[in-house]
């Protein structure tokens, strides 16, 4: 755990190479990009072996294909798109201005922090530097403590790859965090719960630090009213591939799902096909992950038992699997009659239980997402351009993937974030380069200019030039 001095040192070293270089070039921006992509490729197996200690057993074909494949994308997509995202954009000057020019430069912001959470530690460490990095800026990253091993094989690689003044990553527990969070950075994004999320706001507040808050919520799914049985089937199985990557454990996984009245049934036949077929052996198989520590699982289990003392159904979705404390394996269950009162209704679910909620029509579903906090993510399966429509306009999201689940997170060309308690600000490819960077407004003044004619004194010429504008 780095005592705090040495944290203020990483940063002001950060900081005053941040200020000694404010606009690093094109080229420079790129070695750095390339620098973390290396870092990545070079090392994936070590990398997916730390995050499989750190889970006690996280899928290492999940870790490539929802870690390591995303973030190389991300940065490739920003090496690619760079010298067009660095150039000034051109702006439209007014009629009395003209021939005056204008536009809009990105400059860096100079010094940045990233906080990751446990749940994808490489993916939203990497993005998020991918953004920063391309927008010329010195980046300070916050490793959860949760996964340790990653955190610690993170930083070895990082002194590895990069200068310190170009690239540092903390560990510690939360003391650090939060010490982490009261630096005066030029910006900070920090991904997690909605609860910690608030605390961070709080401190940066004290330095007018400006923020971006990537949280959670209750991201729904929908199957669309009038679904013929093979398009329900297609989207039960996105829905619960969807919930099953990383054992639930995915800030955008379909939290509850609503469905037309009497087709619960029709959905749990569909889902319990889907698990086996995914996972024909769901207590053996290396392709389902672990919940991260002991104490997600607990909190999952006195959800689930809440729910059970409630009068709720719990539905095991995979043949003869049963919860095993000491792994922390928990198979996917579906519940039935979870009332609005329950924690898993109340509360960002990230773990494998699937709420199902039945509605009569398309606006009573609707109503019901608009009267709870707005998600991060919402689901819409339906085959009706007009009912898709309707999603669209009337509920409001961070994201949305129609037809599937999650891949719209995969878009580098999509801002991705949230809305109030499922987030603040957004990143992703061009959102992210704007989102680290000062969006300079130049207006270039013309010799040939007549602003002259606007001075004191005010009369004359003058008041007949303003009755003109006016009019």
């Amino acid at each position: 755990m780095p005592h705090p001095d040495t944290l203020a040192r990483r940063f002001s070293l950060l900081q005053a190479a941040a200020r000694s270089d404010p606009h690093p070039d094109r080229a420079l921006r790129d070695r750095r990009l390339l620098a973390l992509d290396r870092l990545l490729l070079d090392n994936e197996q070590a990398i997916a072996d730390a995050i499989g200690r750190d889970f006690g057993h996280r899928s290492a074909a999940e870790t490539r294909l929802l870690e390591l494949f995303p973030s190389h994308e991300a940065i490739r997509h920003a090496r690619r798109n760079l010298r067009r995202w660095m150039q000034p954009q051109a702006r439209s000057v007014s009629l009395w201005f003209q021939p005056g020019r204008a536009e809009v430069r990105h400059q860096p912001l100079g010094a940045v922090g990233i906080m990751v959470p446990w749940n994808y530690p490489i993916f939203l460490a990497a993005a998020p530097l991918a953004a920063a990095l391309a927008a010329g800026n010195r980046a300070l990253v916050k490793m959860s403590e949760i996964t340790p091993a990653t955190a610690s094989l993170f930083a070895e690689l990082v002194g590895r790859y990069f200068a310190e003044d170009e690239l540092s990553v903390v560990e510690g527990d939360v003391k650090v965090a939060r010490e982490f969070s009261q630096l005066p950075f030029d910006h900070l994004l920090f991904t997690g719960s909605t609860s910690v999320g608030r605390q961070v706001m709080r401190a940066a507040a004290e330095n007018l630090t400006p923020v971006t808050l990537e949280l959670g919520g209750k991201s729904p799914a929908i199957i669309g009213p009038a679904l013929s049985p093979a398009h329900f089937a297609r989207a039960v199985e996105r829905i619960i591939v969807g919930k099953c990557l990383n054992a639930g454990q995915t800030c955008i996984a379909p939290d509850y799902v609503l469905l037309p009245a009497g087709q619960e049934q029709a959905f749990i036949d569909q889902a319990r096909s889907v698990v086996a077929a995914c996972y024909p052996d769901i207590e053996k198989t290396a392709d389902y992950s672990t919940i991260v520590d002991q104490r997600q699982y607990a909190r999952l289990s006195a959800c689930l038992e809440e729910a059970r003392m409630a009068g709720a159904k719990i539905v095991d979705l995979a043949a003869a699997a049963v919860a095993d404390p000491l792994r922390r394996h928990l198979p996917p269950v579906v519940l039935l009659d979870a009332g609005d009162e329950l924690r898993v209704m109340q509360e960002e679910i990230f773990g494998p239980l699937l709420p199902l909620r039945p509605y009569r029509d398309l606006d009573e579903a609707i109503a019901f997402v608009n009267g709870r906090p707005r998600p991060l993510a919402l689901y819409y399966f339906d085959n009706d351009r007009a009912a898709i429509e309707r999603i669209l306009d009337e509920t409001v999201c961070g994201g949305v993937t129609i037809n599937d689940t999650i891949l719209h997170i995969a878009q580098d060309d999509l801002p991705f974030g949230g809305v109030g308690p499922s987030g603040m600000g957004c990143y992703h490819g061009f959102a992210g380069f704007e989102t680290f960077s000062v969006r300079k407004g130049v207006f270039r003044q013309s010799r040939l200019s007549g602003i002259g004619l606007f001075k004191p004194p005010y009369r004359g010429l003058f008041e007949r030039l303003t009755r003109i504008l006016l009019q």
